[in-house]
């Protein structure tokens, strides 16, 4: 019974260090590449840490490239910092505090946003001898546009709402229908029974007037 208990304690003394040393999952996502004019528009760039257990130095640099020239606009060294560039004050970051998303936002979207735009993280892992450091690149090929692009999804999904719509509005009205006939016969059916108990003669003849001697 004790060997039970000590199993038992030790299992659950296990599940709450797990509980308390796990961190969110994080999963790499695509960014949007379309804009529209006007609008805001999120530039997402997530470089997920492969051992979460090892603590590292990151930096995060995004730039505009262009035929002619690399633009930097906006880097994460010790803390958000948007730089100097045509797009300063329209940049926002909005990425997690662990620094695995590191993704960006542009304000109020103008025609001169469309281009290709890379995200560099840099990575430096503290070990007790060695500080490897590793470096990735994600670009995004962004197009601004008049109105946003129709979502087929969004559209078939759409399309089978309103047929779902139709076919339970003709469903209630059939429905309708024959509970209003059903109610119709059986009053027609109550009224025929009521005329034909008054119509039915009595068996027994009226007494007919006293005769008198």
């Amino acid at each position: 019974m004790r060997t039970l208990k000590r199993a038992l304690l030790h299992s659950l003394s296990l599940l709450i260090l797990s509980v308390r040393v796990s961190h969110p999952v994080c999963v790499d996502g695509v960014s949007d590449t379309e804009a529209v004019l006007g609008k805001p528009m999120k530039l997402t760039c997530i470089s997920c840490l492969k051992r979460e257990d090892i603590r590292a130095v990151t930096r995060v640099y995004w730039s505009r490239v262009t035929e002619d020239e690399r633009i930097p606009i906006y880097e994460y060294v010790d803390g958000p910092r948007e730089l100097d560039s045509l797009m300063k004050g329209r940049l926002l970051w909005i990425g997690s505090k662990d620094l695995q998303d590191v993704s960006v936002r542009i304000t109020n979207i103008t025609r001169n946003d469309s281009g290709r735009y890379e995200c560099e993280v840099f990575r430096q892992f503290e070990f007790d001898f060695f500080t490897p450091s590793i470096t990735s690149t994600k670009v995004i090929k962004l197009e601004v546009k008049e109105r946003a692009s129709v979502d087929p999804t969004a559209l078939y999904s759409e399309i089978m709402m309103y047929v779902l719509l139709v076919s339970l509005t003709g469903w209630l009205l059939v429905e309708m229908v024959y509970c209003y006939r059903k109610i119709s016969k059986s009053d027609e059916q109550a009224q025929d029974a009521v005329t034909d108990y008054l119509a039915v003669p009595s068996d027994k003849e009226p007494p007919g007037p006293a005769v008198s001697d």
